[in-house]
């Protein structure tokens, strides 16, 4: 599935550009399936809102329950000072997340394909299990620009193992927020790890390196592509205040044979914990 030149390149530089990975058909099927998702969630609770400008989660019940659950949550900017949708509702919406790939019938049979598997385990996975999906709409004029941060910080496992699968559903430019990578970034150490216990939650400092703000790297793409990269590499996206959307599908996987640990806040307990298409 990779070759010789896109392994180096994801060891040596943290992540990995694969073009033309998701046809046609599937980009126009999981686009409509996001879209109906949306149409029937119900919820306009305004505190349903997800940020990264603040990663405290203590006593937030809606954002636990959707480790196993899917649900909606709303852009930062989505209601006006009167409570009001600022544009349509169903372009107000941040995401949805976090069990679509085991809850829902498309993004089941899209997620858990054999080729996925083949390639976590051409770069060393030796049990690649999906531990989150998420579907991120970045939304046109109000989509929420995204701190720098390593997936690692919450899919911690020893040895380090969690890689994460980000799927251009639309294309992903400078003008409606692509991602941002520090190249080789992967190598330095994991900054910080959030914890969780009961319901509380917390960002724990692991190390003073600075994040790459001013050495960060665009990556654009187009539809279709996917961008393969490590738990330790950081990244970032900006706010998007053009007015096209850049909607992109994640999974986070990590490797079954790593410990994964209790303090994380997403944990298998009512859902299988599974992985891909065998690849025997």
């Amino acid at each position: 599935m990779l070759t010789r030149q896109q392994k180096a390149q994801y060891h040596q530089q943290g992540f990995v550009v694969l073009k033309d990975m998701v046809d046609s058909y599937w980009l126009t099927k999981i686009k409509a399936q996001a879209a109906q998702l949306v149409n029937e969630w119900q919820d306009e609770d305004r505190s349903h809102t997800f940020t990264t400008q603040d990663n405290n989660r203590s006593g937030n019940d809606f954002f636990f329950n959707s480790a196993e659950n899917v649900c909606c949550f709303f852009e930062e900017e989505a209601f006006d000072n009167n409570g009001l949708f600022v544009q349509d509702r169903a372009l107000c919406i941040n995401k949805i997340g976090h069990a679509l790939h085991e809850l829902d019938p498309v993004f089941s049979a899209f997620s858990h394909q054999r080729q996925w598997g083949e390639i976590a385990k051409a770069i060393g996975l030796e049990q690649p299990q999906i531990r989150q999906s998420m579907y991120i709409y970045k939304q046109p004029n109000i989509g929420g620009e995204v701190n720098w941060h390593q997936d690692a910080s919450f899919f911690y496992t020893s040895p380090q193992s969690v890689i994460t699968y980000w799927f251009a559903i639309e294309d992903a430019s400078l003008q409606n927020g692509c991602l941002w990578i520090e190249p080789r970034g992967h190598q330095g150490p994991l900054r910080e790890r959030f914890n969780r216990q009961d319901h509380n939650t917390h960002m724990q400092r692991l190390s003073d390196v600075p994040w790459p703000i001013e050495t960060g790297v665009p990556v654009e793409v187009k539809a279709g592509s996917l961008v393969v990269f490590h738990g330790f590499l950081p990244h970032y996206s900006a706010a998007n205040r053009s007015t096209i959307s850049r909607q992109a599908y994640t999974l986070h996987v990590t490797d079954g044979m790593s410990e994964y640990a209790k303090e994380n806040w997403l944990q298998a307990n009512k859902l299988p914990l599974r992985g891909f298409e065998s690849t025997e």
